[in-house]
Parts: structure tokens; sequence; C-alpha cells
């Protein structure tokens, strides 16, 4: 009866089976990675049709190979099948174990996707022969597993990254026929066989690490120079010659001796061996006569010495003059090479300030330095020499350090560290607009208090009255870690006061247009500016929407004082959440520094008391929850908060 009613057992059994196969293909269709494919294809315009079903396994479609459980897709190959417009976002970014990714000979145009940084488990990406363009992305560092990239015969301009380094299992790496420019960062990476950076509009040296290439992979840069290419020529101006080697003369080139010269010298010197036997012979007539002739000789031979060469004294002052005019070392400076080195390095300019040119020096070895270029400096010798002793000494983590000096009539020069990351105003408003990684909140309290950090062991130093004197964001450098590192400090001495007070106060105080005079107070106010800068995206000279050239103090105080304190901070720190308070408190702190009293403004030591207060940094590891984090505590369902009520109000401000 039990039988009858619940059927066959047979019948059952197959059943059973069937639905442990439909659980089992259920299972193993990678749901999420077909429907982002679909957004994809569905996204994109393309000529020729993809008959991707979306009844059927995303496994069995054209183009698509998924892993051996077929529960996810590791391969994505649409070569050649028509492809136009941008790459959308929310597409292939969602495919988070893809592992090779070939959309090549399309007319695929724009910037890549952001989100595509999701994608780390890629291994091989060709997307060349396509019109893509737009810098290359930061998050390009991001996939480590990478292996070969080729994103050749398209339309990406700017530098290539220095992040690349970080891809270390990266064999090929293919960039020829875009317009890519600046110079090739110097790229060590370990298992690198094929690179190619054919007709872009590179300049610069070869690095070192990449002059294994044929000549054939840089060709087409005209700004190229080096190994396998020409050999480069220096950007800089010889600087006077010392005495020494001005009267060094120059070695003719050997050439053979033909048989009739040799004949000539050696007739030439049994000549001369034969006129000196008869001098002796001469001589030793007149010794015998008695002649008394003593005086005369005697008196020749004195002559002789006068009209010789020159005194002892004469070649140790010739000595010390050649030795002045070398390049000065300060001590800890592992550096080897001497100015005839630093001549003929191969050189691009980093750009043209206030106080002379920067210049970015590649030396034949491959040591990368920075050379400024010193224009109009007032000072003399002793007092050049003995402010950049002073210079020289200072040593903090958060100080570009001054590694050596050059002095003559015509040139002043100064080496430092090359920092490649770049300066803070590049980071901060450089390539704005779609495409870009934004700055985030984490980032600019990291390099907010590094720079403060350097600026007061800046005014620590000689007794307390050491001044940096030409505070700005292009004159804080970063590190690999995206650590603020002062540079340019202690140059205003070299400069005249009018000079100093005009071109190198940086973001200059209002007394300083006034007395023309730099104080500590005076670099409070610039500092000032400076955190007013990373609060709220622009630069000084462009404060006001509507470009009228009103400085960023005023104009961040007219909106607090309309109540519109939540307009002051930059657009691209909205994103982030639970940092309006942190915000409000460092506008705080940037309003105090530009306070127009300068006895009202604190000291660089309490500022970085403040700063270091507001989120308790770890003075060394900086180990705490950065606002990303904070975020994800929240579940990720609570949107992006605007600024808190307390934060619209002027009373939070004091303008």
């Amino acid at each position: 009866m039990y039988w009858s009613q619940m059927g066959n057992p047979r019948q059952l059994f197959n059943g059973f089976l069937m639905l442990l196969l439909v659980m089992a293909v259920a299972k193993g269709e990678p749901t999420d990675d077909k429907q982002a494919l679909l957004d994809f294809i569905s996204k994109v315009p393309h000529g020729r049709r993809m008959n991707w079903n979306a009844n059927s396994s995303a496994c069995t479609w054209v183009g698509v190979i998924c892993n051996g459980n077929k529960d996810r897709i590791w391969e994505v190959r649409l070569p050649g099948v028509g492809l136009f417009g941008q790459i959308p976002s929310g597409t292939l970014g969602r495919l988070t174990e893809l592992r090779v990714l070939s959309l090549r000979s399309n007319l695929l145009s724009g910037p890549l996707p952001s989100d595509l940084a999701n994608a780390k488990a890629l291994r091989s990406i060709y997307l060349q022969h396509n019109k893509l363009s737009g810098p290359l992305p930061p998050f390009l560092s991001q996939w480590g597993r990478l292996n070969r990239l080729d994103l050749s015969f398209n339309r990406f301009n700017g530098s290539i990254p220095f992040a690349l380094n970080n891809l270390t299992h990266l064999s090929g790496l293919l960039l020829q026929n875009n317009s890519l420019s600046g110079s090739i960062p110097n790229l060590n990476i370990p298992n690198l066989t094929s690179f190619n950076v054919a007709n872009n509009e590179l300049n610069g040296s070869i690095p070192r690490s990449l002059q294994k290439f044929p000549t054939a992979d840089f060709e087409g840069n005209a700004g190229l120079c080096g190994v396998p290419l020409t050999l480069c020529k220096s950007f800089f101006p010889s600087p006077s010659p010392s005495p020494s080697a001005s009267a060094t003369p120059r070695r003719s080139k050997k050439s053979k001796l033909s048989t009739g010269v040799v004949v000539a010298i050696i007739v030439g010197a049994v000549a001369v061996l034969f006129v000196l036997l008869a001098c002796l012979f001469l001589c030793c007539v007149k010794k015998r006569r008695g002649e008394s002739a003593t005086e005369k000789p005697q008196k020749d031979e004195r002559t002789t010495v006068e009209k010789g060469g020159p005194s002892k004294e004469e070649y140790m002052g010739s000595a010390q003059e050649a030795e002045r005019n070398k390049l000065v070392f300060f001590e800890g400076s592992q550096y080897t090479f001497d100015l005839e080195d630093l001549l003929r390095a191969s050189a691009e300019v980093l750009g043209k300030g206030s106080v002379g040119t920067a210049y970015k020096a590649v030396l034949e070895d491959g040591t990368t330095v920075v050379v400024k270029r010193l224009k109009d400096v007032a000072a003399n010798r002793k007092d050049f020499e003995q402010q950049m002793e002073l210079v020289g000494r200072i040593r903090h983590r958060n100080l570009v350090p001054l590694r050596a000096f050059y002095y003559s009539k015509d040139e002043k020069l100064l080496v430092y560290d090359y920092m490649p990351t770049g300066s803070l105003s590049a980071l901060l408003h450089g390539s704005r607009g779609s495409g870009r990684t934004p700055l985030d909140w984490d980032t600019r309290m990291r390099i907010a208090l590094g720079a403060a950090r350097g600026i007061s062991h800046i005014h620590e130093e000689g007794g307390g009255k050491f001044t940096h004197g030409n505070i700005k964001s292009s004159n804080v450098l970063l590190t690999t870690d995206l650590d603020g590192c002062v540079s340019d400090f202690g140059l205003v001495p070299l400069f005249s006061a009018a000079a100093a007070a005009n071109r190198i106060a940086g973001y200059r105080a209002p007394e300083v247009i006034e007395t023309r005079k730099v104080t500590q107070k005076s670099d409070v106010y610039s500092f000032g500016v400076l955190l007013l800068e990373l609060l709220t995206g622009k630069a000084p000279n462009q404060a006001s929407l509507n470009d009228e050239g009103i400085d960023l103090p005023r104009w961040v105080q007219s909106v607090v004082r309309e109540e519109w304190t939540a307009e002051v901070f930059d657009v691209e720190l909205m994103r982030y959440q639970n940092i309006e308070e942190e915000m409000v408190q460092l506008l705080q702190i940037a309003m105090a520094c530009v306070a127009a009293v300068p006895d009202q403004r604190p000291r660089m030591q309490d500022v970085v008391k403040m700063i270091e207060d507001m989120r308790q940094f770890e003075t060394d590891d900086g180990n705490r929850q950065s606002s990303d984090d904070k975020s994800k505590e929240s579940n990720g369902q609570t949107p992006p908060q605007q600024a808190t009520p307390e934060a619209r109000t002027p009373s939070a401000i004091t303008p």
C-alpha cells in the first residue's frame, strides 16, 4: 500500500539522481559573473552578434572560459568583435576571479574604469589596438599577480607610473604607439623580458635597468637618450673652470710615427748629445786654466730659479682654488660622484620655481638625484657656505636632506635626494576629472602631519631663529608611503631682502608684504594656507569659483561667514564617511594659523600637537582605523553623510 502511494522505487531513485544533478549544475553556474558579463555586453555596442543566451550557462558562451568547478569565470577573450565606446564601470570590475582579459583589436575608447582595480586576480591583459585614452591609471600597480600587460596602439597619455615596480611577476610590458610623456621610471622588475615604449613622447635618459632591451623598443621618442640610443647630453651649463683645470694641457691623440720622423728624432738626439759633450769639454778647459768667474755663474743660476715655474705658495693657492670649485658633500651622504660626473649626467627639467630650476639628473652609474640651479643669489662665497653648512646639518624624517652644494662665480648648485612620488601639488591638483584616483582623507592627514613635524623641527634649529620662508604645496614632496617631506628650507638668507619677500615667501603672510621680513610666525601662516589647500582642494591662486584671484584664507572666511561651512570642503572628500568632525577640527586649526595678527597664531610645535590629538596618530607605524574602515563598520548601508549641522554654522569656525 505504501509503495503504491509513493510510486515505483526505481522511479523515485532516478528522480533523486536528477534532483542531485540539477542541484550540482545550479551550484556550478557562475551567477554573479554571468550577470556582470550580461551587463557589459548590453552597455557596449558591438558589431558581431555574441549569441550570449541568458538561459544557458555562461561557461558555454563564446569567448568565456570558467574554472574547473564552473562557478567562476576565469577568462574573457573577445578580440576583434567590433566592440566600441567606453568600458562601463560596474561590469568587468565585478569579475574578481578573472585571470585573462583580452579585448584587443576593437574600437574601445575613453579611460579604463576605476572599478577594474577589483579584478586583482588578473594575470594577462590584452587591450592593444583600441582607442583607449587618458593617463595610465594608478590601480595598475594593484594587480600584483599580473604577468603581461599590453596597452600598445592606443591613445594613453601622461607619465609611466613608478608604482609599476610593484608588479614583481610582470614579464611583458608593452606601451608602444601611445602619447605617453615624461621620463621612464627606473623599473627594476626581475622577470621583465619584454618591454616596448616606442613611438611615444618620452624624454630623459633610459634607466640602466632597461638598457638591456633593443633600440627598436625605444625609437620614436625624440627626447629619449642613453643606451641603447645615442648618449645623453648634459642639460647643465658648465661652471667656470678651475685654474688647475685650465692650466692642464690636453694630451694629443696617439698616432703612429713614420720612418722619416723616427730617423729625424735619432739625428736630433745625436746632435744634442754632441753639443752637450762640447759644452762639458769647454767647462773642463776653463777650470784647468784657473779662470775665476764663479760669481757670474752663481748669478745666472739665481736668475734661472727666479724665472722658473710657480713657487710653492702659488701651487698651494691654485690647489686651494681648485678644491673650492668642487662639490661639497655633507657627512652621511652615500653619493660618490664628483662635479664632472654631474655635468655629464643626462637631465630633465622638473620645474622652474621662485629660487631657480630643478633638474632630475641620472648619472652614468644609474644614480638619480635632483639638482637645483639657483638664480640671483646675493650671498658671497663665505656667507653661502656658512648657510649651506647650517642647512646640511638639519636632519629629520619629514625633511628632504641637502646632500651637497657647489659654489662658483657663475653657478650655485644644490643636490637633493630624488623623490619619485612627486609633490603634494601634483598629487592634489593633477588630472582632476574622470579617471582620477582622489586623494583620500587619511592620506591628506598623514601629509599634513608630516609637513607640520618637518617645519616644527626647522623652527627648533638655530636657537629657535631658523625659518623656512617658502612653504607651499610644490615644496612638500612625498615618500613612497605618501608621507609629507618639506624641501627648499633655509634658502631665504641667500637672497636680498626684497627678493626674499617678493619671490620666495611661499604663501605670504600679510606682514611679509609690508616688512619684507620672513619669520616663524609667517611660516605658520603659510602652513595654514597649506592646510586650507588640503581641505578645499583648491590652489591658493584659484581660491574663488570665478577665478578672480581672491586669496584662499579670505575665500574660506567669506564662505564660513555666510554659514556655508560644508561648501568649503573638497567634493572628493564627500565620498568618505565619519570624517566630518575631523575636517571641521582641521579647518579650525588652519584658520588659527592664518590669523591676521602674527601674535595670535600658534607655534608650529602647538600645531603638531593639535593635529596629533585629533586622531591619536601613532608616531612610528601610524596604525589606526582608516575612514574606509569606519565606513565598513556601518555595514555599508548608510549613504555618504553630509557635513554635520554644527559644521554648517559659523559657530563651528572662528573666521
